[in-house]
């Protein structure tokens, strides 16, 4: 059995380890309150494109949504051009956030649900299909706009989600945390929980149980679109406007952050505190490759390589071995006993 503790408290003390060799390395200035905003402001779009993987990938059957990053720009993209052709922001800035935000993510909805029904009534590979989305929905958003950055402006509701302050914490960051809270209290609390996790664990038996596995497949694809939709509001709120191609290292990342977190590839195991923590985490070093003046190609090697790294060492349960009575890698395989 995984101890779920281990993957926290190791998570914990890396995150703690980076905010002291970047205080040692930059004399201070890393845990500066600015600093510390500005890294905070810039975990939430990561975060929680990384949660829908995780919700994926706990579904097992090779369960992962490839198509996040592209759902969340056709979901500014197509929000936008469509509440501008009946609202103005500069007659009505409230009405106009409003509009925006519901628009984004109810195209969010549209597009998960999609990859939902996709994967689970025709039995699509989860991978190929939210591959060949991603694509969909990024050629969607090309056409609508016109292959251009379409301007949402800066109407104040709006402007506040991106850049404004509540206790001095950005209010992105605290509507990250609020919306992981309740994806959290989903899993544990409800029956979607406890069916998403034992289909990840053991699919035969969650149909043998009567489980509503095509329900479990869309709710979960569902809410994954709704986090995309969220991240474009989000990042409509930052950058002014919304474009195709933004964020276009935002998958890697997204998937290394699940798998720091400790979610399991094979499906059935994943918690939503392990990947607000991994988040940060990855922010943190990011950060710290930027203080150190590395280019972003060396981040994204970085990135490439910690991703192989944490694959590699999570074929094995490395805490089984450490303890008194040595475990095997692959649960399913007993270790021989030593005869008495």
């Amino acid at each position: 059995m995984r101890k779920t503790g281990g993957q926290l408290a190791m998570l914990a003390v890396i995150n703690g380890l980076l905010l002291v060799v970047g205080a040692m390395i930059s004399g201070g200035s890393f845990l500066s309150i600015f600093n510390l905003q500005s890294m905070a402001s810039q975990v939430p779009e990561i975060g929680l494109l990384a949660i829908g993987v995780m919700l994926a990938m706990c579904a097992g059957n090779g369960g992962i949504d490839l198509s996040g990053i592209a759902l969340a720009n056709l979901s500014g993209v197509l929000s936008a051009v469509i509440v501008s052709s009946f609202l103005s922001v500069n007659d009505n800035g409230t009405a106009f956030s409003l509009a925006f935000i519901a628009g984004a993510i109810l195209t969010g909805l549209a597009g998960g649900v999609i990859n939902g029904l996709l994967i689970s009534r025709l039995n699509i590979t989860p991978i190929l299909c939210t591959l060949g989305t991603q694509m969909a929905f990024m050629g969607l958003a090309v056409v609508v706009s016109g292959g251009k950055a379409v301007m949402v402006g800066s109407p104040a509701l709006l402007s506040s989600i991106g850049n404004d302050m509540l206790f001095q914490i950005p209010i992105s960051f605290l509507l990250f945390v609020v919306v992981a809270g309740v994806v959290a209290a989903l899993l544990k609390f409800t029956p979607y929980g406890l069916w998403l996790m034992l289909m990840g664990t053991n699919p035969k038996a969650a149909v043998y149980a009567g489980f509503p596995k095509n329900g479990v497949l869309v709710a979960t694809y569902a809410i994954s679109g709704m986090l995309s939709g969220l991240v474009g509001v989000i990042i409509a709120a930052r950058n002014v406007n919304v474009k195709y191609d933004y964020g276009s290292t935002y998958l890697l990342i997204a998937i290394l952050i699940a798998v720091m977190a400790g979610v399991k590839p094979e499906g059935g195991y994943g918690r939503v505190i392990c990947v607000v923590l991994s988040a940060i985490a990855l922010q943190l070093m990011s950060s710290l490759l930027n203080f150190g003046g590395l280019s972003n190609f060396v981040r994204d090697f970085a990135w490439g390589l910690l991703l192989l790294t944490f694959l590699a060492v999570g074929r094995y349960d490395i805490a089984g071995f450490l303890s008194p009575g040595r475990r095997s890698p692959n649960p399913s395989v007993p270790v021989p006993q030593t005869p008495k």
